[in-house]
């Protein structure tokens, strides 16, 4: 299994890169940020720092989205660092939230985030598309390459994965979910004629080491928020029964709105709906040993990688614990 830390672009941007840098030295492979360039700094700005700071971290957005920006900037930004650093970056996309929300838009559709992966892909990696009706190819492309990995939770979404991507992010640790989600993956690749074992599987997920439990979960409980916007979205479209597993829709029932400024933050006070039992199933919480046992359990499911939210109070801890014991384990 691969590892890899999330962080948010808060300013300074030279902590995100020492902290992706002290990332790579504890065994992390991938350097993930968040991308919503108006709650915080623009990340491609910041990749090419991290890069440069670094030998062999993998460097990308968790996750971008095909509506911020044209799809031919999108995929000349991957291919310029690709090109400057030897083809070091990976594309997380999905249909879009805060990035989305907070300029008042709405998240985009399935059949645009299709168009909008294939065409950034192909034009990431030197190949001629058409865009805007028009062909087009960025000329200056040498041996480009670029893995797109989609997140997604509902079954057209999880379907789209299967078809498509080369990767596929599931935001939460818990197994159960896990199972459903990778299994909708799998058999719609093979059902599309793909390889499912070709599609990297990827969990992201908060992780805190340490013994008091109750101070874990307070400081992780915005993740069950974070997810909730996503599920609430699923309930509108979908309902809750049956379609999505009721381990993801039945949390959701007292959340009474999300404001976007705490957004992935601890302490997020739009998150008080979260039970201790979401927080438990969807993050890693207490001892190393634990976080060991929950990994392996999803190691088994067939995740690939584990790309651990590193936002609370006890970050340096962590990574280290992970650096030093969890990592060597798995």
């Amino acid at each position: 299994m691969d590892f890899g830390v999330v962080l948010q672009t808060d300013p300074p941007a030279r902590d995100v890169v020492a902290g992706l840098t002290a990332a790579e030295d504890n065994g992390f492979r991938y350097g993930w940020t968040f991308d919503s360039c108006v709650l915080w700094q623009e990340p491609f700005v910041i990749y090419s720092q991290v890069l440069a700071a670094t030998k062999h971290l993998i460097v990308g957005p968790m996750v971008t989205n095909p509506s911020t920006r044209d799809w031919s900037v999108t995929a000349s930004l991957f291919a310029t660092l690709n090109d400057m650093f030897g083809n070091r970056t990976v594309c997380g996309i999905g249909r879009g939230d805060s990035a989305r929300r907070v300029i008042g838009q709405p998240p985009a559709s399935l059949a645009t985030l299709k168009e909008a992966m294939h065409v950034i892909k192909e034009l990431a990696e030197g190949n001629e598309v058409e865009h805007h009706g028009t062909a087009v190819r960025i000329p200056w492309v040498r041996d480009g390459r670029l893995e797109i990995w989609m997140a997604a939770y509902g079954p057209k979404a999880l379907r789209l994965v299967g078809e498509q991507a080369d990767g596929f992010i599931l935001q939460t640790a818990d197994p159960d979910i896990a199972r459903w989600t990778i299994g909708s993956v799998r058999d719609a690749a093979t059902a599309a004629g793909r390889d499912p074992d070709s599609i990297t599987v990827c969990v992201a997920a908060p992780a805190y080491v340490g013994t008091n439990l109750a101070h874990q979960r307070d400081q992780l409980r915005w993740f069950g928020g974070m997810v909730g916007n996503h599920v609430a979205d699923l309930v509108a479209r979908y309902g809750d029964s049956g379609v999505v597993p009721k381990a993801l829709t039945d949390y959701i029932r007292g959340r009474a709105g999300y404001d976007y400024a705490h957004h992935g933050r601890a302490g997020n006070p739009s998150t008080d709906f979260v039970p201790d039992e979401i927080v438990d199933r969807f993050c890693l919480v207490g001892p190393e040993s634990a976080h060991v046992d929950r990994l392996q359990e999803l190691k088994e499911i067939g995740v690939h990688n584990f790309a651990l939210y590193l936002m609370h109070d006890d970050k340096e801890k962590t990574l280290s614990s992970y650096g030093k014991n969890v990592i060597t384990q798995v």
